[in-house]
């Protein structure tokens, strides 16, 4: 498939030829699901913690005799009922990520990117650079192309002037090449891929012979 080449003052400079293996296929919503659940789990601390009743500090005497007391049977005072005590099935740190095959983290990419050709969502840019790093004429120019909420992709290099120039608009995202991942596509409203990204797609999937 076709796409048009535009410039960042949205002017047409030209189509390229899209792979239909990357960008012409059916999009699996489910896949994309399994995907931002991965990602997101990934993402989690997982630092939340509670002191168990053997982590407490303080004096394991027994407080209160066996019999007598008309009370309880109690040992001592790091028991989960007692004010300080330690917690019963409290959360521990640990890791929320699962694992998911390196085909279908690869395969659910190229939904994601099929997904935005389809909703007609995706924009070939020529390349994106400024000459200054002045965030107020970059958002300007991307309000002209309709971006008011995107993901920008470019190569494996970011030009300095235009990563610093885009940092501070909200909602617009700037990554290489080497970051692009399905959350951040699909937490966008448009995707923007300069041409050098989108030869490094196509390069990056040109031996995957996996069907869609």
């Amino acid at each position: 498939m076709k796409a048009d080449i535009t410039t960042l003052d949205n002017k047409k400079a030209g189509s390229i030829e899209l792979l239909d293996a990357v960008f012409g296929l059916k999009p699996r919503p489910d896949l994309l699901h399994r995907m931002v659940r991965y990602q997101l789990a990934k993402r989690q601390a997982g630092t939340h913690k509670t002191k168990g009743r053997a982590e407490i500090q303080g004096s394991t005497k027994k407080f209160v005799r066996q019999k007598g007391s008309g009370g309880a049977r109690h040992g001592n005072r790091k028991a989960n009922l007692f004010r300080g005590g330690g917690k019963s099935f409290g959360p521990v740190a640990r890791s929320h990520a699962s694992k998911l095959p390196k085909k279908v983290r690869a395969l659910a990419l190229r939904h994601a990117l099929s997904a935005k050709v389809v909703a007609n969502e995706l924009i070939v840019l020529d390349k994106a650079s400024v000459s200054e790093p002045k965030s107020n004429t970059l958002r300007k120019q991307l309000e002209g192309l309709g971006l008011t909420s995107a993901l920008i992709i470019d190569g494996s290099t970011l030009e300095e002037n235009f990563s610093l120039a885009a940092r501070n608009i909200p909602r617009v995202d700037v990554l290489p090449i080497e970051g692009i991942n399905v959350y951040d596509i699909l937490r966008r409203e448009k995707l923007v891929l300069t041409t050098e990204a989108v030869s490094a797609l196509e390069k990056r999937f040109s031996s995957d012979k996996g069907e869609g």
